[in-house]
């Protein structure tokens, strides 16, 4: 008798989207270009170095565990990923065109060699044979961000923060490897979680600009509203709000766990940094009475290193 898993619809959701993408029995690896000189891709790869750098220390800090193939493409990934959702941010009104234009460009397998983002991330992509439908997938999320969104439940949310977050981690289980299908599922709720550490961390500066990623029936529930978002007017609801969220959120993160065993070994410490250096973030904003509009909640680089040191042992212990 064969027990089959009970997934809630929000999981099972995400779960077709990510098998639509994934099809192990079209997708052929690619060669690496040839007509290219080697020191103009290493430059590519470099700038995509600094990107990440700048704009995620913790995830460069992270990427530092990978092998140094492995890691360039990760950070090769994060500059594409970053590149379309700064299109999304400087709100430009032909924010629409620009990044059909990056969503063509940087899809392509011939790229511009002026751009190196472009050139390093189709190096990547065709080195590890990442399907192409989850790079789309991403930038279909993003778009959405280009018009304010409501989303009124968390399944409702779950789709977005797929959209602009798991994929990138299905994406970067193919450039870590993986052993077989079954570690899917763990990459969505890890994408989901730390999407969701994002929007807890990020309320009052989302809310200035007028996106609510909050799930309006949550919010409802814990007698809050849109207005809330401002500086509650009865903290109390919010604290319990936000126990409500950081319980579920640190709840996904537990349940992604399982799914580090069945990466490559050379990258399970990487994933397992990144993932607990977010999750810190839930806990400083438990450590100041989950405050968000006051401070940006954040790890200093000191409790960074600490971290590190736990995770590595905590990896070694992995079966």
């Amino acid at each position: 008798m064969i027990v089959q898993q009970y997934r809630p619809k929000w999981e099972q959701n995400l779960l077709n989207l990510a098998h639509e993408a994934y099809n192990p029995v079209t997708q052929t690896a690619l060669p690496r270009f040839e007509s290219l000189e080697d020191r103009r891709l290493t430059e590519a790869y470099r700038v995509c170095g600094d990107i990440t750098s700048r704009y995620s220390r913790s995830f460069y800090l992270a990427t530092r565990l990978l092998p140094k193939e492995k890691r360039t493409a990760v950070r090769a990934l994060y500059a594409f990923c970053r590149v379309a959702d700064n299109i999304v941010d400087d709100g430009n009104g032909n924010a629409n065109e620009v990044l059909k234009e990056w969503k063509h460009h940087s899809l392509s397998n011939t790229p511009l060699p002026e751009d190196p983002v472009a050139l390093a991330w189709t190096d990547t992509r065709l080195r590890y044979s990442i399907p192409h439908r989850y790079a789309e997938q991403l930038i279909e999320g993003l778009e959405l961000d280009i018009k304010p969104q409501r989303y009124e439940t968390f399944e409702d949310l779950s789709v977005y923060c797929y959209g602009v977050a798991s994929t990138v981690g299905l994406m970067s289980m193919h450039i870590i490897g993986f052993q077989r299908e079954q570690a899917i599922p763990y990459a969505i709720k890890l994408g989901v979680a730390l999407q969701m550490t994002n929007i807890l961390r990020d309320i009052a500066e989302d809310w200035r600009v007028q996106r609510i990623y909050l799930p309006l029936q949550e919010l409802d529930a814990y007698g809050l509203s849109e207005r809330d978002l401002d500086g509650p007017h009865e903290y109390e609801k919010w604290r319990q709000f936000m126990r409500f969220q950081i319980n579920r959120n640190k709840r996904l993160y537990a349940e992604a766990q399982p799914g580090i065993s069945m990466l490559n070994p050379d990258g399970r410490t990487a994933v397992h940094a990144a993932a607990n250096l977010y999750a810190g973030i839930l806990d400083d904003i438990e450590a100041h009475d989950y405050d968000v509009f006051s401070r940006r909640a954040h790890l200093s680089d000191w409790k960074k290193v600490r971290k590190l040191f736990g995770i590595y042992r905590q990896v070694r212990s992995l079966p």
